[in-house]
């Protein structure tokens, strides 16, 4: 495909088939149909160890359970600093695209922009744009790959991320409590915590019908936060939306999809992992209870399988419907000299 922004694509009548997926992949509701019953959430008294925390604990725990994905309010993420990325974001992504392919991070590049995702191979693409960088660990920040249009990128993602670290780690020390763990065991557990922003922006699409703006997929690592920039996952400011990653595999259960739609649309994704060489293994388990994985690895080792299968199920699903094409195409043909040889003894 010539063209390496979506803004171009979004302008045309029809869909480009890089983005078409399998009928089976399309999307199953309509892009403007969400649910009111995802559990909202209040943080206001999770500071306090009285009967408030505990409520919200108990909270946390049930939609952990039950949904795997809530919402929470009163969160302390100062709404002036949501407002600025959402705005900093629109601008961003209204660039030239010669200015956003300066942070172009095809070819392995750690952070910056690229359409669709920054995995090696996929064989349908998202119709979207990203703009991604690591904001933690502090020392591992790379500024280069961060953008420096709009003014105020840098200082005001740093006191977001700074914000949303810290919302992260309340969380943690309350599903280690909920599994009657020390506070601050996940934390430790997790050693220097990763934190990954990335800033998805879904132009309008031709064809909604025939893609995604994110397949379905599993939220990797230990906390996920959303703040809706417009339309994502219709939330409302200020809310957030908070899901567990597959840290947390007794409570993992969703698969993760997002509508594109025939309007613009964009959400700033943070991310937060365990340290590359944090371990993963059951903290503590009752008597009787078998571990989920068979040894403790390491978060990055795990990362790598989970990558590797996930390509590897795409390569075998292409070339299935490859070959099933091929077969089409060979039985039309043995249809074809059929009827010509019944025409010629006719």
């Amino acid at each position: 495909m010539a063209t390496s922004v979506l803004t171009q694509l979004a302008e045309e009548n029809s869909l480009h088939q890089k983005f078409i997926r399998d009928e089976d992949e399309r999307p199953k509701v309509a892009y403007d149909q969400f649910s009111d019953d995802i559990p909202v959430i209040s943080l206001a008294g999770i500071d306090q160890n009285g009967s408030e925390r505990a409520e919200i604990c108990r909270k946390i725990v049930a939609a952990c359970e039950e949904w795997g994905i809530f919402q929470v309010v009163d969160h302390g993420i100062d709404s002036k600093l949501i407002d600025d990325m959402t705005r900093l974001a629109r601008e961003f992504f209204a660039l030239p695209a010669e200015e956003k392919l300066r942070f172009d991070m095809s070819g392995g590049k750690k952070g910056g922009f690229i359409v669709s995702s920054h995995l090696q191979g996929e064989a349908v693409q998202d119709w979207r744009e990203i703009v991604t960088y690591f904001s933690y660990p502090v020392k591992a920040r790379d500024y280069s790959r961060w953008p420096d249009k709009p003014a105020g990128w840098r200082v005001v993602t740093e006191a977001y991320s700074e914000q949303l670290m810290g919302l992260g780690c309340k969380l943690l020390e309350v599903l280690s409590e909920a599994m009657g763990l020390e506070k601050d065991a996940l934390s430790k557990a997790c050693l220097d915590m990763d934190q990954k922003v990335v800033v998805n922006f879904y132009p309008k699409c031709p064809q909604p019908d025939l893609t995604l703006g994110l397949r379905g997929t599993r939220i990797r690592g230990t906390n996920y936060f959303a703040a809706p920039g417009s339309g994502g996952r219709g939330c409302r400011q200020p809310e957030m939306v908070a899901r567990l990653g597959s840290r947390f595999s007794p409570w993992m259960g969703l698969l993760w999809s997002i509508l594109v739609t025939m309007a613009i649309r964009l959400s700033i994704a943070t991310f937060q992992n365990p340290a590359p060489d944090a371990i993963v293994y059951p903290l503590k388990m009752r008597e009787g209870e078998k571990p989920v994985i068979e040894e403790p690895i390491t978060y990055s080792e795990m990362y790598k399988r989970k990558m590797s299968r996930d390509l590897e199920l795409a390569r075998l699903k292409k070339l299935a419907k490859e070959k099933k094409l091929q077969e089409e195409e060979l039985e039309k043909t043995k249809v074809k000299s059929c009827n010509g040889l019944e025409e010629l003894l006719a």
